[in-house]
């Protein structure tokens, strides 16, 4: 209903112009967002004004008198020592159930290849605008995709961020249709971050009581989407949003962040931020794991605020197959459910979620509920 009626706002009230014109204006530019920055804008375009972006009902975590902090993670010698094994996945038990997201640090990829994955995220977005122009598409079904907001033409209002991204999993695209400027790193990166994704996954299985194996058993690391965003600086950062309030529409979600931070997760009614951690990688839980574990685990909204400082980067590595043919279901798993615990929600596939997922856009409401029981 409060998506319904910010849409009503946007149409009928505030935004009294041709939004349809002005979005296929600015796609058809396909300069982005930092185009509009490169050409020096100092105020953003109406497509990209939200209502009261920051002053929702949940109070803002700056004006918490206690600093709250998502739980960090230090994953070293947890396959020499069993004792520390167990304290670990005690603690992802822990914060999957109450927070949804964590930090990961000694998680094994070397710090050189997060900085360098960072620096080929610049050098795509720093590239000719002329040979960005040549990759930019809403065409889903290229190997790479790169454009301004995926949900453009649906969202109540455009964020203020650019994105390139591809299928790195389970069927890797050739590497002469990714960026020069960023092939090799994001070939490396993607198959540190596939080794991480199977270990994560056999904690998380180890925190549900369930065998190490489980999750990677039933193809929970089959697949992997990688999404490199830019949030240019904004202008006006207080009219707009880096990302909308939502939840991943995966089973569990890798992100790096560069310095600049900007990332909050709502927690307890409160937006919390993501603090940047040298060295470390953000993990949350993603609206998919919630589902077979029954809400065990916790599909948590965050976003992204809107900055004067820029351009931030970050690299989000998505574990799911998303839209790629899927006859394979999944539901709550039977260990986790009992008659006191009866499923909660119905079976699906992983396209059928995502589908339902992408037309829904980031309009600010949970996709789980279209699947409960």
């Amino acid at each position: 209903m409060e998506i319904t009626e910010n849409k009503e706002v946007l149409v009928t009230t505030k935004f009294d112009y041709d939004r349809a014109s002005e979005l296929r204006a600015f796609d058809d530019t396909k300069d982005g967002v930092k185009g509009l920055v490169d050409a020096g804008v100092t105020k953003i375009p109406l497509i990209f004004h939200f209502p009261h972006p920051l002053n929702e009902s949940e109070s803002d975590s700056a004006s918490n008198s206690t600093k709250l902090s998502v739980p960090s993670i230090d994953l070293v010698g947890i396959d020499e020592d069993p004792s520390r094994r167990k304290m670990v996945v005690e603690k992802i038990r822990e914060a999957s159930e109450t927070w949804g997201f964590f930090q990961v640090v000694n998680h094994g990829i070397p710090v050189s290849v997060l900085e360098d994955m960072k620096n080929g995220v610049h050098s795509f977005y720093e590239q000719d605008p002329e040979v960005k122009r040549e990759l930019y598409t809403r065409d889903p079904l290229r190997p790479l995709v790169y454009n301004s907001n995926f949900d453009l033409y649906s969202s109540p209002a455009a964020n203020w961020r650019d994105t390139f991204y591809c299928f790195m999993a389970p069927h890797p695209p050739k590497p002469q249709d990714l960026p020069s400027v960023c092939r090799d790193i994001l070939l490396e990166y993607t198959k540190q971050v596939m080794k991480l994704g199977s270990v994560l996954f056999e904690l998380l299985s180890e925190a549900l009581g369930l065998n190490p194996n489980h999750l990677n058993d039933i193809g929970c690391n089959e697949g992997l989407l990688v999404a490199c965003h830019c949030y240019p600086r904004c202008p006006e950062p207080e009219l707009t949003m880096g990302a909308t309030k939502h939840t991943d529409d995966d089973f569990f979600t890798v992100l790096l962040q560069d310095h600049i931070g900007g990332l909050q997760v709502l927690h307890e009614n409160r937006w919390v931020d993501v603090s940047p951690v040298p060295g470390a990688l953000v993990i949350n839980i993603g609206d998919l794991l919630q589902l077979i574990t029954n809400d065990k685990f916790k599909s948590v909204e965050h976003r992204v605020v809107a900055n004067h400082v820029g351009p931030r980067v970050s690299t989000a590595s998505f574990f799911s197959t998303s839209l790629q043919p899927s006859s394979k279901l999944y539901g709550p798993i039977k260990d986790l459910v009992s008659e006191d615990n009866p499923p909660k929600y119905r079976e699906t596939t992983v396209h059928d979620f995502v589908a339902y997922s992408i037309a829904r856009g980031l309009d600010g409401t949970s996709r789980l509920q279209h699947f409960r029981i």
